[in-house]
């Protein structure tokens, strides 16, 4: 199980298997009537929704569970993964965190387990009325353009796509998602964090004057790795280690870090950046399961304003650890940290502007909230959308990456109409080369 599938905002020296308990509670906590949507008919005409899970690794099983969670109305009905072993311990891991209830809420029977590079589409006419999309990051925007053509609602985990083209696929799903009035939720978790919402909220309204500056950080160790074994075959041990090739993730800064970069859109009011600049490099990395990604990124965003913000993330073993966002204003500036939920707002005399403490729950609670919200939209006929916000978060994250594996500015119209598709055309089982590392300077943009 992958620490980045759904832990990719974890705390360090929080296990996923520690993170998924602490969630498990914070779910129990929340089914309660008073805090879940009520149990009533949807604008489809029926009491209950059909999940159907696309892509069963560790943030597959995890949404799967927040989603039961966070409404009665919902029973898991199909699942599809390229690999069968994925599918079986998953399910296998659900039921045992549903207990009693699996039989009333897990309804995935033998002839609904998908297997194969077409099972999203057989997951998506099994008679579903929600996706969810948590496959590898490379083949979101296809899944979300076959699930919107269905007519389905959908949750989509960040990222949405790894290259220009998938981000061009994505935003043309979101147009389509509202003009067939179909929800679309992409899983930005910290968006729907209650202490980080009040802490934005306060931001946008002034509190720190008008920003002029923020950093954000994703500082943490390597992710874990899985030796070859002798019946793999390149593309299998490739997809198996997926965090570590660019092709199948979009490299650390775009799977993982996209969250840091995305609490920076957030504090420039989603404004998007003229143009990047970004270092990176592999330092710390060696050996075949570390595929061709990067170890470390430092990125400054420039704005048509003239203001500049920075992003900087790491994997690497041995050094600091940081994941928080510092946001400078006119009349001051903030930390925030949502693992800590303390938001310290100060002028630059050392005075207090906002003495911010939220609660440690809302850290896991974000991640059924963001379903809660997600089913209530459904359920009222007023289905959510932020499907462009979170392609252009993506699309920051990318132009970075773009950036730093060239060693050129790249503007953010130069990453959006870019023609590298990453993704082969077609996948098979065999034969397929590691791609090369880029080197800056010498890797050219596309």
């Amino acid at each position: 199980m992958s620490v980045s599938e759904g832990l990719s905002s974890a705390p360090a020296g929080f296990s996923r298997r520690e993170f998924v308990k602490t969630a498990a509670v914070a779910g129990a906590a929340l089914a309660t009537p008073s805090l879940l949507v009520a149990r009533s008919a949807w604008a489809g005409g029926a009491d209950t929704l059909k999940l159907g899970l696309i892509g069963c690794g560790g943030r597959g099983s995890g949404a799967a569970i927040q989603a039961l969670a966070a409404d009665p109305g919902t029973v898991l009905w199909s699942m599809g993964d390229v690999f069968k072993d994925r599918i079986d311990s998953a399910h296998k891991s659900i039921v045992e965190e549903q207990g009693e209830s699996a039989k009333e809420r897990i309804l995935v029977a033998d002839d609904r387990r998908f297997v194969g590079f077409d099972s999203y589409q057989q997951v998506i006419d099994s008679g579903v009325d929600v996706v969810l999309l948590t496959s590898y990051p490379c083949f979101r925007p296809a899944h979300l353009r076959a699930a919107l053509a269905s007519g389905k609602h959908v949750f989509a985990e960040k990222p949405v796509a790894v290259d220009g083209p998938g981000i061009r696929s994505i935003l043309e799903s979101a147009k389509v998602a509202k003009d067939k009035g179909r929800a679309c939720l992409i899983g930005f978790c910290w968006r729907y964090n209650a202490s980080m919402r009040e802490a934005f909220t306060r931001v946008q309204a002034g509190v720190l004057g008008d920003v002029t500056s923020v950093h954000t950080t994703y500082h943490t160790g390597t992710l874990s790795k899985r030796p070859r074994k002798p019946e793999w075959s390149d593309l299998e041990f490739q997809m198996r280690n997926w965090w570590h090739f660019t092709w199948i993730s979009g490299d650390h800064l775009v799977e993982q870090a996209v969250h840091s970069v995305d609490r920076m859109a957030w504090a420039m009011g989603d404004r998007i950046p003229k143009r990047v600049q970004c270092l990176g490099g592999r330092a710390a990395r060696s050996g075949p399961e570390h595929g061709n990604v990067f170890d470390h990124f430092s990125a400054i965003y420039e704005y048509e304003n003239g203001v500049r913000t920075h992003h900087s993330c790491r994997q690497i073993d041995g050094t600091p650890q940081d994941n928080s966002d510092y946001i400078y204003g006119t009349k001051g500036w903030g930390s925030v940290n949502g693992w800590s939920a303390l938001f310290p707002f100060k002028d630059y005399s050392g005075g207090t502007l906002w003495d911010g403490k939220g609660s440690a729950d809302d850290t896991s609670r974000m991640y059924f909230d963001e379903h809660k919200e997600l089913f209530a939209s459904i359920r009222a006929g007023k289905p959510v959308n932020d499907c462009e916000r979170g392609a252009r978060s993506c699309l920051m994250a990318i132009m970075a990456r773009m950036a730093a594996y060239t060693g050129q500015t790249v503007t953010w119209e130069q990453a959006l109409n870019s023609q590298e598709s990453l993704v082969p055309e077609k996948l098979e089982w065999g034969p397929m080369a590691t791609p090369a590392v880029a080197v800056p300077g010498q890797t050219k943009f596309a």
